[in-house]
C-alpha cells in the first residue's frame, strides 16, 4: 500500500493530524478542513471520507478497512481503538425515501428532504464487513457487530450484536482493557 507522507497530509489540509498515520494515496478526501485524524491510524486503498459541516473525527489507533466510507453532513465520531472492517458504510446523513421528495445531492435542497444525526462509534467498537450505520446511531464502548449487520439505533456497551436491523446476541469481554493500560505504559 502506497502511503501519504506526514508533509502530503499536512498539504491536504486536514484539520488535525496525529503521528504515525498510514492513510493510502489511493483513498479519497473531501472537506479535509473538517476531518482530524489522531495517532496511529490506518486507512486502506478505496476508502471514501466525506465531512460536511459537523466533520469526521478520528481518534487515535483507528483502522479503516478497504473500500470503506463515512459520508454525512452530522458529525462522524470515532474513538479511540476503533476497528472498522471492509466494505462499511457509516452515514450522518439520508435522503426521504417516502416518495414525497426527490433524492441525490444534485437535487437542490428545496425539492429534497435530508435528515442528519451524529454517529459515534465508541472505544475498542469493531464492525464486521459489509456493516451499514445509519444517521443517529451511538454504539457504546466496547461492542462488536457482525458482518453484514445494520444499525439504526444507539447500543448498549460491551456487546455483540448481529442482523438487519442488528439484534443483541451476547455480552462482550473487556478483557481487552487491561492490554490497553499495558500498551499506554510503553
Amino acid at each position: 500500500m502506497s502511503i501519504y507522507t506526514q508533509a502530503q497530509l499536512t498539504a491536504l489540509g486536514f484539520a488535525k493530524l496525529g503521528q504515525n498515520l498510514h492513510i493510502s494515496c489511493k483513498a479519497s478526501f473531501y472537506g479535509t478542513n473538517r476531518i482530524s485524524l489522531g495517532d496511529n491510524v490506518r486507512i486502506d486503498d478505496f476508502c471514501v471520507l466525506s465531512a460536511g459541516d459537523g466533520g469526521i473525527e478520528i481518534g487515535s489507533f483507528i483502522h479503516i478497512g478497504v473500500f470503506s466510507s463515512i459520508i454525512g453532513t452530522a458529525n462522524v465520531k470515532l474513538l479511540d481503538y476503533c476497528n472498522i472492517s471492509s466494505k462499511v458504510a457509516i452515514y450522518s446523513s439520508n435522503d426521504d425515501y417516502s416518495g414525497n421528495f426527490m433524492t441525490n445531492p444534485m437535487v437542490p435542497t428545496q425539492y429534497t428532504n435530508v435528515t442528519h444525526a451524529p454517529v459515534t462509534l465508541g472505544r475498542h467498537t469493531i464492525i464486521g464487513s459489509g456493516c451499514v450505520i445509519l444517521p443517529g446511531a451511538d454504539i457504546s464502548d466496547g461492542c462488536a457487530i457482525g458482518a453484514l449487520s445494520l444499525v439504526v439505533k444507539s447500543l448498549e456497551p460491551w456487546g455483540v450484536y448481529a442482523g438487519v436491523p442488528v439484534k443483541y446476541i451476547k455480552k462482550r469481554h473487556d478483557k481487552l482493557l487491561a492490554l490497553e493500560k499495558k500498551l499506554c505504559r510503553k
